[in-house]
């Protein structure tokens, strides 16, 4: 997705936003395999119950790769370049630790969470969970997400792919509307805990 539509193995963006992520990830998933395989399982699982997930699984698929794409295709025919200048090396940076920060704080949630599952559902014995980052917002998975959607197209040197990243953005909303009726039905407390965490997705703001 980044070097064949980049058509060259000099896309150093897009070498440094893998090694990465490759370095986090290969370390969740050492952590995970370790500490709590349960939820490593969880997050293997990607069948979806509900319908309206289901649609949330093809609406990302159908964003994400071409987003990554686009990137590649921008660095071998420079529109960012051409339409709006380079991007800088600061803003790639930035956008790199965005990124890894967003990665991070999904760590987060599921070093909190054990079932923080790939899936929407709740399982037998399941509770609230109302410490750490589900103090901040009732669903700090998706900010964490939201925060590595913005901050990868900047990490991979491109402007033009903001505006694709940034459509998972509402699609993300749109998951945890609709996961937010499957816990008040569900979860017992859930509608207690809405009530003392009034955020949803940004903390102090929505």
């Amino acid at each position: 997705m980044l070097f064949l539509p980049a058509g060259s193995l000099s896309f150093w963006q897009g070498w440094l936003f893998l090694v990465l992520m490759a370095v986090f990830w290969a370390s969740f998933f050492i952590n995970l395999l370790k500490h709590d395989p349960q939820l490593l399982e969880r997050r293997l699982q990607k069948k979806e119950i509900e319908p309206e997930q289901r649609l949330f699984q093809k609406l990302f698929s159908v964003i994400t790769f071409p987003a990554f794409i686009l990137t590649g295709l921008d660095f071998r025919f420079g529109w960012s370049r051409e339409w709006l200048g380079p991007v800088p090396l600061a803003l790639v940076a930035a956008g790199q630790v965005v990124a890894v920060a967003g990665y991070c704080f999904v760590f987060w949630v599921m070093k909190t969470n054990t079932f923080a599952s790939t899936t929407i559902q709740v399982e037998a014995g399941q509770s609230v969970i109302q410490a750490g980052p589900y103090a901040l917002v009732r669903h700090p998975m998706y900010f964490g997400m939201a925060a590595m959607a913005l901050g990868s197209p900047l990490a991979l040197g491109s402007y033009v792919a903001v505006p694709v990243f940034a459509l998972l953005v509402p699609v993300l909303i749109y998951r945890l509307i609709h996961e937010e009726r499957v816990l008040h039905r569900d979860l017992p407390g859930y509608s207690e805990y809405c009530e003392r965490t009034r955020r949803r997705l940004v903390p102090f703001v929505w």
